[in-house]
């Protein structure tokens, strides 16, 4: 391996890999550490007021904080890192010798881009396959610990159960997994077959059905209705969840991020027929996942193009123009996924506009790099 490497990789570009990867860890660190501070000061009433036990705060809340925000973190604390290091190599003429000895300013990119790809497919690897898993253990403890008073159900629900049947629930109680005023349409194509209506439905958790109270069936066939009306209650097995009637914040507890692939799916083709809403934060979930780890090149072609001239001040200005950069890159990350959820446009194009456009800008800035 050793021989391998020595052969494909000169003293510079072991030498630059090991200034880029060992300066992204250690910033990274520093951030999660601190990261950490704040939210335990942040959550520590809720800790305490809610006797959660150390055993859980560690293994479950903060097995999923800390994942979670080094995903969220990583890209930008690259950028910051590439910055910080070749900025200082080039403070330090460390730079113009490799550049006047025959090597292209590409050829001086190599290990940048070998250093961004081992991060990307960590970073990829860790979205798809770890990180949702381990905000679930997070999501989970939140749901416990901080959020349980909070009121999160839905008003005026209406839920597409397949191609024929349809519901409507003025308000549900997530206490008591009971909702109200509940209504079921089945239609042959344009046309009702069958009405039902209660007062309340209620789901029985030990046996994964509801209960509805009194009900009251319309039957339709073409001109002639009958009425049937019950003193008894009805179990029956229906296509949804008390989970289905209770509003989610996405950005706050992120219930989609802690959702497998698998399972967001799956989740997606049922929303697409339910047509609650959600599809689109769930497809920009699962797109986001495969997109957001190519930022990782993007940002450090940028942060190479800014940082490797010598200039005046030293490492500062480098270092302030790629903050101010970091902040662009959050809030047209930000607008991206309001304009995909409020503008309508398509989880796929929106997810896509931070890379594209800062894609752009680094090359623009490659281009005129001093070579």
């Amino acid at each position: 391996m050793k021989r391998l490497l020595r052969r494909y990789l000169t003293v510079i570009d072991r030498f630059i890999m090991g200034k880029y990867l060992g300066t992204f860890v250690f910033t990274l660190g520093i951030f999660l550490v601190i990261s950490v501070i704040f939210d335990i000061s942040e959550h520590l009433d809720n800790f305490l007021g809610k006797n959660a036990n150390l055993h859980d705060i560690i293994f479950k809340y903060y097995a999923g904080f800390i994942p979670f925000y080094l995903m969220l973190l990583s890209p930008l604390i690259n950028f910051l890192a590439v910055i910080f290091f070749t900025a200082k190599m080039a403070n330090q003429t460390e730079i113009v010798p490799i550049l006047t000895s025959r090597a292209s300013f590409y050829r001086f990119l190599r290990p940048y881009v070998i250093s961004a790809s081992i991060i990307f497919t960590a970073s990829l690897l860790l979205n798809v396959y770890v990180i949702p898993y381990t905000n679930k253990l997070k999501v989970d403890f939140e749901s416990a610990n901080f959020f349980a008073n909070d009121d999160q159900s839905k008003l005026d629900v209406h839920i597409q159960l397949d191609k024929h049947t349809y519901v409507y629930l003025q308000s549900f109680d997530p206490a008591m997994q009971t909702g109200y005023q509940f209504m079921m349409e089945k239609f042959d194509g344009d046309e009702m077959k069958q009405r039902l209506t209660a007062t309340s439905i209620k789901y029985d958790s030990l046996k994964n059905h509801w209960i509805i109270n009194t009900p009251t069936r319309r039957y339709v066939n073409g001109l002639k209705e009958t009425w049937t009306t019950s003193s008894t209650s009805l179990d029956t097995v229906l296509d949804m969840r008390p989970i289905d009637f209770q509003a989610h914040d996405n950005v706050v507890s992120n219930i989609y991020g802690a959702m497998p692939l698998p399972v967001l799916n799956a989740a997606i083709a049922k929303e697409k027929i339910r047509s609650t809403g959600a599809v689109i934060d769930m497809e920009f979930e699962k797109y986001r996942r495969f997109v957001e780890p190519l930022s990782t090149f993007v940002l450090t072609c940028i942060g190479v193009a800014i940082s490797s001239r010598k200039v005046r001040g030293g490492v500062g200005l480098p270092l302030g123009i790629g903050i101010f950069i970091c902040f662009t890159y959050i809030v047209v990350n930000k607008f991206a996924l309001v304009f995909s959820i409020k503008g309508g446009f398509d989880p796929l194009i929106s997810v896509f506009i931070p890379n594209v456009l800062f894609g752009i800008l680094g090359y623009i800035l490659i281009v005129k790099a001093p070579k």
